[in-house]
């Protein structure tokens, strides 16, 4: 019997098929009677269509069927739709675009789907979409999110009538005005915030399969939301049919941007239905760069208002966010949910946020590792480096001074957020420690000799996890059950799905925990429509703590119907029945019942489910130290150190857990140093759609990452986890920029923008040096 347990490094289940190439992917699945789906994508980011021919297309060998907007609108194939809008402060409604599977009449960004060609092969396909003529008339494109809304920019969409979407604003603004003017000190900063994409291991790669004799639709696709993805397509594109079934193979990396259908998804399931065959579409890398939905993009201006001593009194921003041409069903979220996380771990009692949402001729944004929550801490964690360089106080001992102490929580922000837990000054003093920060002008130091210079870089990093949608406070529920076969092992069924963190694993050690289960005697499911009823889907450091919540919930509700079954059959009261490690016993005799043999004797009658929401939201928290070394001839910066100290609550599993935040800082590194989407000016061409021209982080990017738990378990929900997915991205981009900055600040540079390449850092020490 093996039972795993919570808090131990149990190394992942799902590694052996992974790493020998067992593991299933999408494109791994092989049907007989496939067929190919190619994309004709627009060459243009702004263009009426005055005519598509697709009679030479359709002429090719082996077409099956060549589907442009036509078709679309007469087999009425709806649009994507936006989980909410934002109103404008006088309450007018938000204009929202049409948002189709393929553009009707228009494009409005680089890629756009316009037609798209079926054959029996992939080469056939290619070969006829190159012969789908279409007649564009190309106009200016809107790039850039500030210029956008400018009176002279090109309009998006006309019946707008502006570029800018939507304005709004968080926190209270006569508060904010009251402490800037009494503050004796106020910085101010602007900066960007890039635009970059997923980049998952495996790109979008999709299948769908439909079934004449129960007009049902199957629709295979690696998502971490397979019932959102199914509920999404039913509810939007395919309104009034017969039931899509989703079912996720191994997802290789989604990060967000495979949480919601897309275009791509609608396109092959009506595909499928339209030509009777099953169609399969694979994304090359290129077209992902031009389809994949993006991410950040945000013009910002922050400033901060401090009292002579440092104390912290008022943090306000300005953001204008690039939301590109379309919305998706999550493409708010990033722009208005997450805005109390500027405050940090600091008590700072006025936080306010104007935001203005622009649209532009862009691809449109979907989440990404963390979700508008790196770019609200950015902000705090950015205008105290620079407070603290352009008014002489040490960066460290401003941090010190304004950090939330224990003995205040739990503590209401200055912006929408309670802090139930944490040691923040404790989390910040061990990564000072483990940094060797006492040694670090020795190190500047040596690193001089060498023609070099030495930055040490620190953030102090906080998020908000297992809140609802749009940022709301009370937490989302995820699905739990466990069912029992006709030889009474237990199937353990989570609403979650695998985006690579290791979710076998994790709830192996949750139900060994609960039940005692032994991890060879159960069965673990997710991602299946079909055998799981319902589920949110994995996302923002939101299911260890939330399906854990509902599982837990499931698991008293198997004791709860066996005590009962047993108290019946034994003659004795429900509460002299005690159960462990799978099996019940009564406590006044030496009968006992194991789990399997009562379930497997009474079918069904233990047999439970939950979709409860926790308790809370929770807040991992953590402090990033990074040092950065870079060269004074080239601009080169080279990461020497990093240390990660994290408060994720309850550790279920140390080993994965050191994953998680390994894999966020590499993400994070990647933004800050090199990853970049680039449009050119004017035209909206892209200039970054392939690795040759969009750089992305390899190991040898990296030093030895030291990553130390420190945890603090909530009461927010059963197991005290408070989650760990995003916690790496979120504090180390700006320990990176911080760390470039300070190395920087000798030659009188304060800030650089990312990513901070050899390039951009080169000009900035060139422009100094001229000055």
């Amino acid at each position: 019997m093996s039972v795993l347990r919570i808090g131990e490094a149990v190394p992942r289940l799902e590694n052996r098929d992974l790493v020998t190439g067992m593991a299933t992917y999408t494109d791994d699945l092989a049907f007989d009677d496939e067929a190919v789906m190619v994309i004709v994508r627009s060459p243009h980011a702004h263009a009426a269509i005055r005519a598509i021919d697709c009679s030479a297309a359709r002429a090719m060998p082996g077409v099956l069927a060549v589907l442009t907007a036509a078709e679309m609108q007469e087999d009425g194939i709806g649009g994507f739709r936006p989980q909410f809008t934002v109103p404008d402060p006088d309450g007018a409604p938000m204009f929202v675009p049409d948002f189709y599977p393929l553009v009707i009449d228009r494009v409005r960004a680089i890629g756009d789907p316009v037609a798209v060609v079926v054959a029996e092969t992939r080469e056939q396909a290619e070969d006829a979409a190159e012969r789908v003529v279409v007649d564009y008339e190309d106009a200016e494109a809107a790039i850039h999110p500030r210029a956008a809304v400018e009176a002279s920019a090109p309009l998006v969409w006309e019946a707008a009538g502006s570029n800018r979407l939507f304005s709004t604003s968080f926190g209270d603004r006569a508060a904010r005005e009251a402490a800037f003017a009494a503050a004796d000190h106020v910085v101010t900063l602007s900066y960007r915030i890039n635009r970059v994409t997923a980049n998952p291991l495996e790109p979008r790669a999709m299948i769908a399969r439909h079934d004449p004799a129960t007009d049902e639709t199957t629709f295979w696709t690696g998502t971490p939301a397979a019932n959102r993805t199914r509920e999404l397509l039913a509810e939007q594109n395919f309104p009034g049919t017969a039931p899509i079934h989703v079912v996720s193979t191994n997802c290789g990396g989604s990060f967000g941007m495979k949480n919601s259908p897309s275009r791509e998804s609608a396109l092959t399931v009506w595909a499928a239905r339209r030509t009777g065959r099953t169609v399969r579409w694979l994304s090359t890398r290129t077209e992902g760069h031009l389809g994949d939905a993006h991410a950040r993009d945000w013009d910002v201006t922050v400033s901060l208002a401090l009292d002579a001593d440092g104390t912290f009194r008022a943090v306000h921003s300005e953001s204008y966010v690039n939301l590109g041409a379309y919305l998706g069903s999550t493409a708010l979220v990033m722009a208005v949910s997450y805005h109390g996380g500027m405050a940090g771990m600091y008590r700072t009692p006025v936080v306010t946020a104007d935001v203005h949402g622009v649209l532009t001729h862009t691809q449109p944004l979907a989440p990404y590792r963390g979700a508008g929550r790196p770019e609200s801490l950015f902000a705090i964690e950015r205008i105290i480096d620079y407070a603290a360089a352009t008014l002489g106080f040490d960066r460290i001992e401003l941090r010190r001074r304004n950090l939330i102490r224990p003995d205040e929580m739990p503590f209401r922000t200055g912006l929408h957020y309670v802090y139930d837990s944490g040691d923040f000054p404790a989390v910040m003093e061990r990564a000072l420690e483990l940094a060797d920060h006492a040694g670090f002008e020795v190190r500047r130091r040596e690193a001089a000799a060498r023609g070099c210079l030495l930055g040490f870089g620190l953030a102090n990093g906080i998020e908000i996890a297992n809140n609802g949608p749009g940022g709301k406070l009370p937490p989302v529920p995820e699905f739990a059950q466990i069912v029992f076969e006709a030889d009474g092992r237990p199937i353990v069924r989570i609403g979650g799905g695998e985006g690579g963190q290791g979710q076998k694993t994790v709830f192996s050690q949750i139900a060994g925990s609960l039940l005692g289960l032994d991890v060879d005697r159960f069965s673990f499911e997710i991602g299946n429509t079909r055998r799981v009823e319902k589920g949110v889907g994995t996302f923002g450091s939101h299911t260890s703590g939330a399906a854990a919540h509902s599982l837990a919930d499931v698991a008293e509700q198997v004791k709860t119907k066996g005590r009962a079954l047993l108290a019946a059959a034994w003659s004795v009261s429900a509460d002299e029945i005690a159960y462990e490690d799978g099996v019940f016993r009564h406590a006044g005799g030496n009968r006992f019942k194991d789990l399997e043999e009562l379930a497997r004797d009474n079918p069904g009658a233990l047999d439970s489910k939950a979709f409860v929401p926790a308790d809370g939201c929770t807040y991992p928290n953590g402090t990033h130290v990074c040092e950065v070394e870079i060269d004074r001839l080239t601009g080169q910066a080279r990461i020497t150190r990093y240390v990660v100290t994290d408060d994720v609550g309850t550790v279920i599993n140390p080993l994965l857990l050191k994953g998680q935040i390994h894999g966020g800082v590499a993400q994070g590194v990647g933004q800050a140093l090199m990853e970049d989407i680039v449009y050119e000016d004017g035209s909206g061409q892209m200039l970054s759609c392939s690795f040759m021209d969009y750089a992305m982080p390899r190991a040898d990017h990296f030093p030895p990452l030291k990553v130390e738990p420190m945890p603090t378990p909530t009461a927010a929900n059963a197991i005290g986890a408070k989650g760990a997915g995003e916690a790496g991205v979120v504090g180390a981009i700006p320990a990176v920029i911080n760390a470039v900055c300070h190395a920087l600040a000798p030659l009188g540079i304060h800030h650089v923008d990312m990513p901070a390449t050899a390039q951009s850092i080169w000009r900035a020490m060139r422009a100094a040096s001229r000055d």
